[in-house]
């Protein structure tokens, strides 16, 4: 699983990154989590608000930072 976290580097960015890891490492699933900063690939996934969560090339949340419940609700689903 491949997990994306689109933004340009704000807290609630970071704060979303952090809050994906540690969904990941309390459902034990095998996922990398990658930050990604630039432009050009934020706007490969037509995201206007960021933060976004891009889970396995699908944009499952954009503008608001998802807690590490919600987004292991998003992986289990």
């Amino acid at each position: 699983m491949k997990i994306l976290v689109l933004g340009t580097g704000c807290a609630k960015c970071k704060e979303l990154t952090a809050n994906a890891q540690k969904a990941v490492q309390e459902l034990g699933v095998d996922a990398t989590v990658e930050k990604v900063e630039d432009l050009r690939e934020i706007m490969k996934f037509s995201v206007l608000s960021t933060p976004a969560l891009v889970v396995d090339g699908t944009v499952r949340s954009t503008g608001r930072v998802l807690s590490p419940a919600a987004i292991k609700g998003l992986l289990q689903a």
